[in-house]
């Protein structure tokens, strides 16, 4: 066996990355960390290293700027107490039952991802008002987060819809490119497999691993003054009115234009213009919006600025090679080999979308030549793309819930977001993947 594959640049990087989160390491400094690992184990000098790095940020900079702002509308809807007006709505249709409250956040975020496909952009705004009652609930927020991880991730891979139809119409366009005629209804009505594996790994987060009440504190909400508003009978009024008027005009600007800056923006302006809220007061707002967001979107940028330097480093493509002189011996084998460097590529990188180009020019030659079927090998790229989103540092699956269950600083990044949901979500895809290729 080759054994300079142990040297290489994504495996040693994501590697280091992983234990420096585990240790506790900030995120930030982790990924810059790792991405001079990576470009070390390139041979990369430092200087390219960090030019890549740096240019590759921008990548995300639009990603990062909406956080930024939609940190800023959550604090200006708090600043009104229409949060607090949600919360206590919520309370009395859920009437102390905590699983009705993991269905309507399941759904949301389903909803998110294919009815209307704004994707993580109303975690900072919905989450954050909810924990004083997920508090008096007793709910784990772990279930919250896997809960969340599987409503913004089982979607795309399983439903045509939204961002669905989007990941779906790469897979099938990208391995018919690769040699392996694949129309989109063929990815749909195979892809069900894997959507039956996060199901079971959510059913065991609810029911088994996180079913135990667990306390927290009734802490004031970072960034936000909603605390102020907990005492005061308030009702539905004209700037709460407004203020949802300005969040329907964001959301419609985003779907119409694609951009969710912009929406944001002219949202915020609307609440300001109208004297909802004092502009004067729009610096401390802001401030609380970065405060509230800010952590989040430099991981995304700097995230970029690293998948950016592990595409360059060739490292994908020397994986592979590495151990393609022993995909033949065993069909397990490969299988497992394929799905296991998916999930290091994807975890690194951090986004499932931009990890299958890559893998289907590697993985769907392995495929024709082992004689795997089409279905299956439908789900084995999809899977292989998949793997990772749920459980890596720096992926929208896993910030997104964080961003909101992190509100009150009672929410850790990586024990109580990224471990559960690598556990319950990973291990059964790469388990369904296998089997996929034994029975379709």
């Amino acid at each position: 066996m080759d054994y300079s594959v142990l040297l290489n640049p994504i495996l040693i990087s994501v590697i280091f990355l992983c234990i420096l989160c585990l240790c506790k390491v900030n995120v930030i400094l982790s990924l810059i960390l790792s991405t001079i690992i990576a470009g070390l184990f390139s041979h990369f000098t430092f200087t390219k290293t960090m030019n890549l790095f740096i240019s590759g940020m921008g990548a995300n900079s639009e990603t990062a700027l909406s956080y930024i702002l939609l940190g800023t509308f959550a604090a200006v809807i708090t600043s009104t107490g229409l949060s607090t007006l949600i919360s206590k709505y919520l309370e009395k249709i859920i009437n102390g039952k905590k699983r009705y409250l993991v269905l309507v956040l399941i759904f949301m975020a389903m909803a998110s991802q294919n009815l209307i496909p704004i994707h993580i952009a109303f975690i900072p705004i919905l989450i954050p008002p909810l924990l004083g009652l997920m508090n008096k609930l007793k709910i784990d927020r772990r279930m919250i987060a896997s809960s969340l991880a599987f409503g913004l991730k089982m979607p795309y891979i399983a439903i045509p819809a939204g961002f669905g139809l989007i990941f779906q119409g790469l897979i099938a366009d990208y391995m018919t490119k690769s040699g392996m005629t694949v129309s989109v209804k063929d990815v749909w009505h195979v892809n069900w497999f894997i959507a039956l594996a996060m199901l079971i790994g959510l059913l065991i987060a609810i029911f088994i691993s996180y079913r135990k009440p667990r306390m927290y504190n009734d802490l004031p909400i970072l960034a936000t003054e909603e605390h102020k508003f907990c005492e005061q009978d308030l009702k539905f009024n004209k700037k709460h009115a407004i203020v949802l008027f300005a969040a329907f005009t964001t959301l419609l600007i985003q779907l119409t234009t694609s951009s969710l800056p912009l929406g944001a923006v002219i949202g915020l302006t609307i609440i300001f213009a109208t004297g909802v809220v004092n502009h004067k007061k729009s610096d401390d707002l802001f401030n609380q919006g970065i405060l509230l967001m800010g952590h989040i979107a430099f991981v995304m940028l700097i995230a970029a600025g690293f998948a950016l330097v592990l595409q360059e480093s060739g490292g994908i493509e020397t994986l592979v090679n590495a151990v393609l002189p022993y995909l033949a011996s065993s069909k397990l084998f490969a299988v497992t080999a394929m799905l296991l460097i998916g999930l290091f590529v994807t975890m690194g990188i951090g986004t499932s979308f931009g990890t299958i180009p890559i893998m289907t020019v590697l993985f769907v030659p392995i495929c024709l030549k082992l004689g795997i079927s089409v279905p299956a090998s439908i789900i084995l790229i999809s899977a292989t793309a998949a793997l990772g989103d749920a459980g890596s540092p720096v992926s929208d699956t896993t910030l997104g819930p964080t961003s909101g269950l992190n509100a009150d600083g009672q929410h850790n990044h990586i024990t109580d977001t990224c471990i559960p949901t690598f556990l319950h979500f990973n291990i059964p895809i790469i388990i369904f993947a296998v089997l996929a290729v034994f029975i379709f």
